[in-house]
């Protein structure tokens, strides 16, 4: 009697067969949408950056003004967007990355700003280098705060996005449940 092959249809059913996992998604499956926004909004902040810095440019020997304050403004705007979008407004999926991780991600710079301090330092200007340093940290966080707690303040009296959409939906009841508490139907 002939012998079945070791991997034909019988070693499917074989309870001693090898079980393969199941097949993975590629890890960038369904991210190409994400990625293509944060990337065009990069290209926008970094451009409005760069306009920024030919708008009011900075001397080799002059203070950073220009950086520090793109990541003030930055960080002022991204403290009033992460309010709107995550407490009031309902948004597409695709604003957050594309506006809070492309557009104010390329338009802030922290390499911009660790060149500067670095720049500082060769300069000679050690304690201008950690003012700069410093300065920019406190204001940047300090913006973040003052631009979230004005944006939650002034928002407080409209109505929130709970109200806005439409009550919250309730529970649905099976079929062997009433709206009651503690009775059953049959």
């Amino acid at each position: 009697m002939p012998v079945p092959h070791p991997d034909g249809p019988e070693a499917l059913h074989s309870p001693d067969a090898p079980v393969a996992d199941p097949p993975r998604p590629a890890p960038w499956h369904g991210q190409a949408p994400v990625i293509a926004v944060v990337a065009i909004g990069g290209g926008i902040g970094a451009t409005a950056r760069y306009g920024a810095s030919l708008l009011w440019p900075v001397g080799t020997a002059g203070f950073p003004w220009t950086t520090f304050w793109v990541n003030v403004v930055g960080c002022f705007v991204i403290g009033l967007f992460m309010v709107l979008i995550t407490e009031r407004w309902a948004v597409h999926r695709l604003v957050r990355p594309f506006f809070g991780t492309g557009v104010l991600g390329g338009f802030t710079t922290f390499s911009t700003y660790a060149v500067d301090i670095q720049r500082l330092m060769e300069q000679g200007r050690p304690a201008t280098a950690l003012a700069y340093l410093a300065a920019t940290l406190l204001a940047a966080l300090a913006a973040v705060w003052l631009a979230a707690t004005t944006a939650r303040l002034t928002l407080r009296t409209g109505p929130t996005h709970t109200q806005r959409t439409g009550p919250t939906p309730t529970r649905q009841t099976g079929p062997t449940e009433t709206r009651e508490k503690g009775k059953r139907s049959s």
